[in-house]
């Protein structure tokens, strides 16, 4: 997939917010490096790696892949975990600010939702408070309902947003995060006013499908991976995908006449104290890791797309998505 020029989506975003079409925020993804491995430079015996998230949602799954497979490249030896979840990752970035901004073996993981949590929350630490190391992954929303719900596609999510957006309550992320923009962008883009939108934001994936199971939700928003189990066994229904074309078999929600789309990479990152050489030798490791069996057989496995991106053009990568998510932010009216 090709970045899309930054006018582009610039104005695929006011057409999302006109009532019309597109929303286009994350959908830079490059395909991950295809050279030849180098042999193995160690970057440390012991790597810790932040997770500010609870365990169990995409980021862990994320983080925990990155660290096994930088134990399989040989970059380092052991890992050590730390989930600090909360608040789209806010809690986690502000407690990695704190005790780790200069460790040089201690990273932190991240991605859209934390630029939606710091757009919304506009938290004192925030994101000029690391360094961009790598974006890793990007992968698609995928839209559920319990199997037993009367609405069996995104029309007919549309058409029950349209006549009461109040008695459709959507779980999923934590507030501001890429899953609550995009709940506002799908009611604008159904005919409703997403102010009256009620979002019950959730630490991880597993409380939201425990809310959509017990019907304290009507819908669902998170990564294919964080439904997959629900989805196979039949308590889940998905109505739609968040991508351009139909995606994990299942229908895009754009193909059903709702005209949005929206995608959602994680990264990793260090502190701003980290010397400049020392962030170096991390992306190169990280980038070993990205081309170890290991962890493409977790991309197949989670069917996350491969998103490398590095140096200059992943800080202007981030700092284009931190503006875009204060606007839309700002012109969906919505609420911590």
């Amino acid at each position: 997939m090709t970045p899309f020029p930054r006018r582009r989506v610039l104005t695929g975003l006011a057409a999302a917010l006109s009532g019309s079409v597109l929303s286009s925020w994350g959908q830079t993804a490059k395909p991950a490096a295809t050279s030849k491995p180098k042999p193995a430079n160690k970057l440390a015996a012991k790597l810790r790696i932040v997770i500010p998230a609870n365990p169990g949602g995409g980021w862990d799954q994320t983080g925990r892949a990155l660290g096994t497979a930088m134990i399989s490249a040989g970059v380092v030896d052991e890992i050590e975990y730390e989930n600090k979840g909360g608040k789209g990752g806010t809690i986690g970035l502000t407690y990695y600010a704190e005790k780790y901004s200069a460790d040089p073996n201690t990273v932190i993981m991240g991605g859209t939702v934390m630029l939606g949590a710091v757009a919304l929350q506009k938290p004192a630490v925030d994101m000029s408070s690391l360094a961009p190391l790598a974006r890793l992954t990007s992968d698609y929303l995928v839209m559920v309902v319990a199997a037993n719900s009367p609405i069996r596609s995104a029309s007919d999510l549309s058409a029950a947003m349209k006549a009461n957006l109040k008695n459709v309550p959507i779980a999923g992320g934590s507030a501001g995060g890429v899953d609550h923009i995009f709940s506002g962008v799908f009611a604008r883009a159904a005919g409703a006013n997403p102010e009256d939108l009620v979002y019950q934001p959730f630490a991880g994936g597993a409380e939201v499908v425990s809310s959509v199971l017990a019907g304290k939700s009507m819908v669902g928003i998170s990564g294919y991976s964080e439904f997959s189990a629900q989805l196979a066994g039949g308590q889940l229904r998905a109505i739609g995908v968040s991508s351009r074309k139909a995606s994990f078999g299942i229908p895009s929600i754009r193909d059903q006449g709702v005209q949005v789309e929206m995608a959602n990479w994680r990264g990793v990152f260090t502190g701003k104290g980290v010397p400049a050489d020392r962030q170096a030798a991390m992306v190169e490791a990280v980038r070993q890791a990205s081309n170890h069996e290991n962890w493409k057989a977790v991309l197949q496995q989670n069917r996350w797309d491969a998103s490398w991106l590095s140096g200059k053009d992943f800080v202007e990568s981030i700092d284009f998505d931190l503006t875009t998510a204060r606007v839309m932010t700002h012109l969906l009216k919505l609420k911590a």
